[in-house]
């Protein structure tokens, strides 16, 4: 019985063409954005889609921290950071964490997911009868963590300041509430009014939660994101961030005050009851963290090869979706089942690697695909991209941006 029940929903997915397969493919050590293919040593395929932003994951003092750590302590961590998991090399990221953000202190977490789950999990169990307010385009961990609490929860539309304030004001001043959202929306490349919710937030005694894992190490001064580019991170109650991205390796962080760190380290159990990452992995976001904020060459080249990637795909009508004013070039096609012919084409014609981002990622009919240039990405593998997408939206008749957005053209 329960296996039919589970074989019919399977089945369902893959009717709707929304069910999802995993693409095998092996990164090159030193030579990325290449990376190779069901395990082939030849025709390595180009990766557009990939969240090591920066390429950090590469990079010889990242790496090098990484093996001289594991030489020195072993492979893994040994337990959860109460029971002998706790080693020497966290508590000098942590520290260097908080100072990145302007807080007094930061809390590790094994993955950005984690880290949100657990924390706004604990924050409205522990604050009571606390309101959540959160924006509708919230990630998936932070829907997770609020839909994991009985508490009242809001959600206001996408970025929109007169919907925010109005739930605000629907509730006495002295309730607690807490708003909730990002700065940089991996899907659509979108940047929130920061400044703004901040200031309604505070009109309205509320908390203010905002993640910045798609922005951290990117933008800002020395990359601590975008409230710190705005010069609000110091009115931002509590930053989440990741060191899956940009920074190249694993793992989620808060940075708070000292008490709201410390609340959560004692009472979240997602963050209690799990195994700490290991010494060799925090050594590595260490690295980064620091040859980030020390040097702007990376994040400074990002953004000139985005601008490059954004001027080639206008110039071939390819339709990036008017939403992106960052990074995140969003792609349009549509509809799931020719998103995922279009990707095969371009993996397999084309030796691009793009995977069609869906439902429930995007709302259906707006299937698209997610690119992003790095550092490493040279200027011929971009107008490759380019070329390559233009070929197979052709081939498949998918509209272009001068029909799709052909209002916005006239």
């Amino acid at each position: 019985m329960y296996q039919a029940l589970l074989r019919e929903q399977l089945e369902t997915l893959k009717s709707s063409n929304q069910y999802r397969t995993f693409t095998t493919l092996s990164r090159m050590c030193g030579q990325y954005p290449l990376a190779k293919l069901d395990g082939r040593k030849e025709n390595p395929v180009v990766v557009w889609c990939s969240n090591d932003y920066l390429g950090m994951s590469q990079h010889p003092a990242v790496r090098q921290r990484m093996h001289e750590a594991l030489d020195a302590y072993g492979a893994g961590s040994g337990g959860s950071r109460n029971i002998g998991g706790s080693h020497e090399v966290y508590a000098e990221l942590e520290v260097s964490l908080a100072e990145w953000h302007g807080k007094e202190a930061a809390l590790v977490f094994p993955t950005g997911f984690g880290s949100n789950d657990a924390t706004l999990q604990c924050l409205l169990r522990r604050i009571p009868d606390c309101v959540v307010i959160s924006d509708e385009m919230n990630h998936a961990s932070i829907v997770n963590g609020i839909r994991s609490t009985p508490n009242e929860r809001k959600i206001f539309r996408h970025n929109d300041m007169e919907d925010l304030e109005q739930i605000l004001a629907s509730y006495p001043l002295g309730q607690p509430k807490i708003v909730v959202f990002e700065s940089i929306y991996s899907m659509d490349g979108d940047i929130a009014p920061i400044a703004e919710i901040v200031a309604v937030a505070k009109r309205y005694s509320a908390l203010t939660y905002l993640d910045e894992v798609h922005a951290v190490g990117m933008y800002g001064p020395r990359g601590a994101g975008i409230a710190a580019d705005l010069g609000v991170a110091d009115q931002v109650d509590i930053i989440q961030g990741t060191m899956a991205k940009a920074i190249g390796v694993i793992g989620g962080y808060i940075a708070s005050t000292q008490v709201i760190v410390d609340a959560v380290r004692s009472f979240a159990t997602g963050f209690i009851f799990t195994t700490s990452l290991p010494p060799a992995v925090t050594a590595g976001c260490l690295a980064s963290v620091e040859h980030l904020k020390a040097h702007d060459q990376e994040r400074n080249s990002l953004h000139r090869q985005t601008g490059k990637l954004r001027e080639r795909l206008k110039h071939h009508d390819v339709p990036v979706m008017p939403c992106s004013q960052t990074h995140v070039l969003p792609v349009l096609v549509g509809e799931a089942k020719r998103c995922k012919a279009a990707a095969d084409r371009l993996l397999h014609h084309h030796g691009v690697y793009l995977q069609p981002i869906n439902y429930p990622s995007v709302p259906v009919g707006t299937e698209r695909f997610r690119v992003n240039a790095t550092p490493n990405h040279n200027d011929a593998q971009i107008e490759h991209l380019a070329v390559s997408l233009r070929e197979t939206f052709d081939y498949f008749s998918i509209p272009l941006a001068s029909e799709v957005f052909a209002a916005e053209v006239a």
